[in-house]
């Protein structure tokens, strides 16, 4: 029964990430579901220490998601860059979080 249930998961699973449009693999010997990302082909925009924010920012998460941001106060992104190394584990250099909050500021710093 248990083996039944994990196998109509997989392919539930697999139909689910097919709809929307990303190609998916069970594989039902291992019960492992695989999927392939479209490739990201937003950039992050001109500004101060962009080299930095790539090194940085997109290992995580995406370009997009940056800009999805509101605008924040240097305060206000600081402690976000904070959490992001503390909280989430990110590994940013202390000597970089200067650079990061500039870049930040200039492409999503509150007015």
């Amino acid at each position: 029964m248990k083996t039944q249930m994990r196998k109509a998961s997989l392919i539930a699973a697999t139909a689910m990430l097919s709809a929307f449009g990303a190609p998916a693999h069970a594989d039902d010997a291992a019960g492992l579901v695989s999927i392939q990302l479209p490739a990201e082909t937003a950039q992050l925009k001109p500004g101060p220490h962009l080299e930095t924010a790539q090194r940085y920012c997109i290992a995580c998460h995406s370009v997009d998601y940056i800009y999805m941001q509101p605008p924040l106060t240097e305060p206000q992104w600081r402690a976000l860059v904070g959490k992001m190394k503390k909280a989430m584990g990110a590994p940013i250099e202390d000597a970089d979080i200067d650079a990061l909050v500039q870049y930040l500021m200039s492409q999503r710093g509150a007015k």
